[in-house]
């Protein structure tokens, strides 16, 4: 049976096991508004170039086993070396305090499951919970409906974070296909600094489909940092929708690191809520074989004196896709605004192909916009170069590589996940690199 099919013929049943009492009528909404639209085609103009059949034609259990079998073996491979940094690790779904070390003081830390269910929470669910998410999507609204696995994480004002903390989503003993549901949100107050590692990881050979949900919302002299690691296997699905709000003097980086995965759509919308605010993304893609990966990013200036900065490089072997669709919208009072977007891409096979598109919405007159894109081949000076030294051609193109997508990952300041990102691009590249 066909997701949509299972959704329709289900869903009374999918809503009653989830029951929370805050969000009972929202589920329901939700659900009516995705019935009514259903899922997104290449007729939307939104998914022109990404074909969501391959998804939405399989069957998924909605309900995964709670039993796993994990080793630490398997995951100390996941881990980054990093002996000072906490990390948090969910298990088909469930929260698992066991596999998990939290050190945090002086925040509001739960699963997500508990928070909704935790009547001291309701004022801060009312305030917040899907407020910045898009309503019109049919993946966040299917998000509202069944959402029931991840955390909240509210860090109090003035209280800085010094461990980056690693959240690991882990799908594993699953017989079916299987669908996850999974709602972050972050709440970083003024004055406050957290940094955020992400990364999903499917251990089956049965299909995993994550639809997942983040909203972030950064206050006044605050900084938040949320890196995204995709390289799950080919039978892995990820649909990430990340929503930031920030207020004045607040700076707030989503880096996301696309290697694996058969089908991964990111969605990223900033929304910049007062002055004298930075925001910044940046992307590595690499992938070959038939994977896709598309970003969808958006950058709302509504305020006076911010800056925004997206820098999006990809390389594309074999049959694999590339999408970036980047928009920047400067609202008419949003003068003196500075942004930057370029998307970089790099093929290396007649069978690869990238969609891009950088836009450009201005209505202020006083600002500093520039969007651009480049799709080629590797330079053959600067190959012929390196060859003229002794280096072997395969060499040569990786290294060529390698400093291509390197610059995208400058501003990372986690030096384990730089090393770890440097790493995944050398084994991608097939190239032998001391770090």
């Amino acid at each position: 049976m066909a997701l949509y099919d299972q959704i329709i013929e289900n869903h009374g049943e999918f809503l009653e096991s989830l029951h929370h009492r805050f969000l009972d009528e929202d589920r329901k909404e939700a659900l009516q508004r995705f019935e009514n639209n259903g899922f997104p085609t290449k007729k939307d103009e939104e998914y022109k170039y990404t074909n969501l059949k391959e998804i939405t034609e399989k069957g998924y259990n909605f309900f995964p086993k709670e039993s796993h079998n994990i080793t630490k073996e398997q995951l100390d491979q996941l881990h980054l070396g990093e002996e000072n940094f906490d990390w948090i690790t969910f298990v088909n779904g469930k929260l698992h305090k066991e596999l998990s070390k939290v050190s945090i003081e002086n925040v509001e830390f739960l699963s997500f499951n508990y928070a909704l269910n935790d009547e001291k929470h309701k004022d801060v669910f009312d305030k917040y919970f899907n407020t910045i998410a898009a309503d019109q999507s049919a993946f966040t609204n299917l998000n509202q409906a069944y959402c029931k696995y991840g955390f909240f994480l509210k860090v109090p004002k003035n209280v800085v974070i010094e461990k980056p903390i690693h959240v690991f989503y882990i799908s594993q003993n699953q017989e079916e296909n299987t669908f996850y549901n999974t709602r972050n949100l972050l709440i970083v107050e003024e004055g406050a600094k957290v940094e955020i590692i992400e990364s999903h990881h499917n251990f089956d050979s049965t299909y995993v489909l994550t639809n997942s949900v983040t909203e972030i919302f950064t206050y006044p002299n605050a900084k938040a940092d949320w890196h995204k690691l995709q390289n799950d296997n080919d039978t892995s699905y990820l649909i990430d929708n990340t929503f930031a709000k920030q207020e004045k003097d607040s700076l707030t980086t989503v880096n996301t690191f696309s290697f694996g995965g058969k089908l991964v759509r990111n969605n990223l919308d900033f929304i910049q809520n007062g002055s004298n605010i930075n925001s910044f993304m940046n992307g590595i893609t690499i992938i070959g074989k038939d994977q896709l990966v598309d970003h969808h990013t958006a950058v709302h200036h509504n305020q006076p004196n911010c800056e925004s900065y997206q820098n999006y490089k990809g390389i594309f072997d074999g049959k694999s896709h590339g999408v970036f669709n980047g928009k920047v919208f400067v609202d008419k009072i949003a003068q003196k605004t500075n942004a930057y977007q370029q998307n970089n891409n790099v093929l290396l096979s007649e069978g690869a192909t990238i969609d891009t598109k950088p836009q450009l919405e201005i209505f202020a007159d006083d600002v500093k916009c520039s969007h651009g894109c480049t799709v080629g081949q590797l330079n053959e000076d600067a190959l012929f170069y390196l060859r003229a030294r002794g280096i072997s051609k395969k060499e040569a193109q990786a290294l060529l590589l390698y400093a291509f997508a390197n610059d995208a990952m400058q501003n990372i300041d986690i030096e384990p996940l730089k090393e770890k990102i440097s790493k995944l691009l050398a084994e991608k590249l097939e190239v032998d690199i001391e770090f």
